[in-house]
């Protein structure tokens, strides 16, 4: 896919104002014990921590409600809590939060979920869980869809925030996605449950890999295999879309009829607590105000990649998105490994989708060369683009080519919509990459004719076509280059 066009990505922070979402799902409280280790125990071989600091702050269900108001949105947090005095700090924190309206349930006998972290010299050495899964009754899941339901008519979307605590039960689960459909709002569901089915007819789930891995009973490494894993669970559970969160290589959005994939800006990461936290909240609000799922994925991957890079259980806010998005201004990166597109494009071809070649130099890009990739664009469903490497380019053009590197040129080309994949080889000619990829449709310029091009005999032994783009007179690199050094 090509890079996300960061001014029309910047325009759409401010419409997070306009959101409203209920969020339903399990609160806890996260504790950090900040300290320094300069010693071992005497009475153990452990580390003495030195407590400095103590901080609190809402996590879970919480955590997705301050990435909410952090971005400017406005969310009805809705969950249970036990009747002790971790609910009474949860409690606390939510009337300091402005744009959250909480609605607690109380249980005398369930304990509310906190998570203690002691930290020291910016590494955790221990976390300490208080908690009790046991799944709430259908009863009090009766009345959280009663609070739902009086509710969901004034907000704009609804999130399931499951952290298998017990309050998302499939009752529940099943019963909000009904109401929320019947009202015609979308849901956005972080799962947990291995079983897909307690998700069933969600407009969208959040699995990081590892939770994918568990749903589909197989851990895919690859975007093709996790395009695939995610492809099987919507199908079968009739949900519509799927963001599969990848840690540091960014993040998957996969439908029925379509795959993106998202790389994350290098960065040292410091802490991903709460990181998942920010991609739902992200996605709800961007759908919230009516954006188109591909467009809040972009905004939801540059909102997780902040949070990574700080302490705690962080959030992101519009701000600091508006600095990331002027920030991530596209960078060469060089295309994939041979056997990587190989299975990508293997993949488009079983899905039926037509796959188009072209192949150049494309030093100097000109109106020429943007003609014929529309053009080859125009008769394929993915279009291929074989690019000669600097070593082929200096055989063919002279020593003093190419003006750019192969990674520069391949940069180029990527960022192009009309392209949906670059390869370099290292031969004079693509004929070995034609044999290895066997497009559908091979292109090359009018100058040519078809018994000459490259390619052509065998492309056209297995029922494949060769077509010949109108050439747009006047321009040349050559030429261009010649032009420039004359002046």
């Amino acid at each position: 896919m090509a890079g996300p066009n960061r001014e029309l990505l910047a325009s759409h922070i401010a419409a997070f104002e306009n959101a409203n979402v209920i969020c339903v799902g399990d609160i806890m409280l996260d504790r950090f014990i900040y300290g320094d280790v300069d010693r071992v125990s005497p009475e153990a071989p452990i580390p003495v921590c030195r407590v400095r600091n103590e901080t609190a702050m809402l996590g879970g269900a919480g955590n997705v409600a301050r990435n909410l108001v952090s971005l400017g949105a406005r969310v009805d947090l809705i969950s249970v809590v036990g009747c002790d005095p971790v609910a009474k700090d949860v409690e606390l924190l939510l009337q300091n939060l402005n744009g959250v309206s909480p609605n607690l349930l109380s249980e005398t006998e369930r304990i509310t979920t906190s998570k203690i972290r002691y930290v020291a010299d910016g590494q955790q050495l221990l976390r300490a869980d208080r908690e009790i899964t046991d799944p709430i009754s259908d009863e009090v899941a009766k009345r959280l869809c009663v609070t739902v339901s009086d509710t969901l008519q004034n907000t704009d979307a609804l999130i399931i925030s499951d952290y298998g605590k017990g309050v998302i039960t499939d009752y529940l689960a099943n019963h909000l996605i009904t109401l929320a459909a019947d009202a015609g709002k979308p849901v956005i569901v972080d799962p947990k449950a291995a079983n897909f089915n307690r998700y069933r007819g969600a407009s969208l789930v959040t699995p990081n890999l590892k939770e994918l891995g568990q749903a589909a009973g197989r851990q895919p490494k690859s975007d093709v295999a996790i395009t695939t894993c995610a492809r099987a669970l919507l199908e079968n559970f009739e949900i519509e879309a799927m963001v599969v969160t990848r840690g540091s290589q960014g993040m998957s959005l996969i439908s029925t009829d379509g795959a993106d994939h998202f790389t994350s800006r290098a960065r040292e990461v410091f802490d991903v607590s709460g990181a998942g936290d920010t991609v739902v909240a992200s996605l709800a609000a961007g759908l919230a105000v009516g954006l188109p799922t591909v467009v809040a994925a972009q905004l939801a991957n540059l909102a997780a990649g902040i949070v990574v890079g700080k302490t705690g259980t962080a959030v992101a806010y519009a701000d600091d998105l508006q600095q990331e998005i002027r920030y991530a201004a596209p960078r060469p990166t060089p295309p994939p490994p041979l056997n990587v597109a190989l299975e990508q494009i293997r993949a488009w071809q079983a899905r039926g989708e037509t796959v188009g070649f072209t192949n150049g130099c494309f030093d100097l890009l000109h109106p020429g060369h943007v003609s014929l990739l529309a053009q080859a664009r125009a008769n394929c469903d993915r279009l291929v683009v074989g690019l000669n490497a600097d070593r082929s380019v200096k055989r063919l053009k002279g020593n003093n080519r190419p003006t750019q590197d192969e990674t520069a040129r391949a940069a180029v080309l990527s960022s192009f919509e009309t392209v949906d994949l670059v390869l370099i080889f290292e031969q004079d000619t693509p004929e070995e990459l034609l044999h290895q990829i066997r497009p559908d449709i091979l292109v090359k310029g009018a100058d040519y004719k078809i018994e000459t091009v490259v390619g052509a005999d065998f492309v056209q032994s297995y029922g494949g076509r060769v077509i010949l783009a109108e050439i747009v007179p006047g321009f040349s690199t050559t030429a261009t280059i010649a032009r420039m050094n004359s002046s």
